[in-house]
C-alpha cells in the first residue's frame, strides 16, 4: 500500500487516556487523528451488553456525524471471581455525581472479590474492542486482550482507570507503574491495534 487508506481519522471517545495512547499508537502511520470532542459530538448511549456492540455504536455515530472514517475502543476489565463484571460496565462502576472515581472502583472490585472468601481467583483480563466504521456504513472489529492478576493495595501513579490494580502475567508491576511506552508494547488496547494496523496499514 503506497498510503495510509485514510488521511484523517475520528476517535470516537471522550476519555482523554484514551485519546493518548491511540494518537501514539497511529503516529506512525501519518494519519491526522481528532476526537469526537473537537466536533462537538456528544457520546451516545451504549446499550449493548458486549464490548463489540457498543464500539460498532460508538463508531458509527461518529462516522455519520462528520463524513469521516471513525474509530472506537470500548474497553474494560473482566474479573473472573466476579463471573466477568465489571465488564462492559467497568466505567459505569465509576460513575458520581462529579465524575468518575476509579478510586472507588477499584476499591469495589476488591472488596467484592474478598468477599468471595480466600480461594477467590484473583485472574483478570482486560479486554479492548476496536470498531473502525466507514461513512457508508461499513465497519471492521479488531478484539485485543491481555491476561493479568489482581493486586491490592493499588500500585502505581500511571496510566488510568483500573491499571494501578492490575499485574499482566509474566510481569512484577502493574500497568499504572509501567513506563507508558512499554505499556504500550503489552496492552489489550496494542493487540487489538496490532490487528487494526494489519489490516489497514499492512
Amino acid at each position: 500500500m503506497s498510503g495510509p487508506p485514510f488521511e484523517k481519522l475520528v476517535i470516537a471517545s471522550h476519555n482523554k487516556g484514551k485519546l493518548s495512547e491511540i494518537a501514539a499508537l497511529l503516529a506512525p502511520f501519518g494519519v491526522t487523528v481528532v476526537s469526537a470532542g473537537d466536533f462537538g459530538l456528544p457520546e451516545p448511549k451504549e446499550t449493548e451488553d458486549n464490548f463489540a456492540g457498543n464500539a460498532r455504536i460508538k463508531a458509527h455515530f461518529a462516522a455519520s456525524k462528520t463524513g469521516l472514517p471513525a474509530l472506537s475502543d470500548d474497553s474494560g476489565i473482566v474479573v473472573d471471581a466476579l463471573n466477568g463484571a465489571p465488564g462492559v460496565y467497568t466505567a459505569d462502576w465509576a460513575e458520581t455525581d462529579n465524575g468518575r472515581d476509579f478510586t472507588m472502583a477499584m476499591t469495589r472490585v476488591w472488596n467484592e472479590v474478598s468477599e468471595k472468601g480466600p480461594d477467590a481467583p484473583l485472574s483478570a483480563a482486560f479486554h479492548c474492542t476496536l470498531c473502525l466504521a466507514m461513512p457508508d456504513g461499513s465497519d471492521q472489529i479488531f478484539a485485543g486482550k491481555v491476561d493479568g492478576t489482581l493486586v491490592w493495595p493499588m500500585r502505581g501513579d500511571r496510566g488510568f482507570g483500573f491499571d494501578p490494580m492490575f499485574q499482566p502475567l509474566g510481569h512484577n508491576i502493574t500497568f499504572a507503574e509501567m513506563d507508558p511506552d512499554a505499556k504500550h508494547l503489552i496492552s489489550h488496547r496494542a493487540d487489538a491495534f496490532a490487528k487494526f494496523v494489519a489490516a489497514c496499514f499492512g
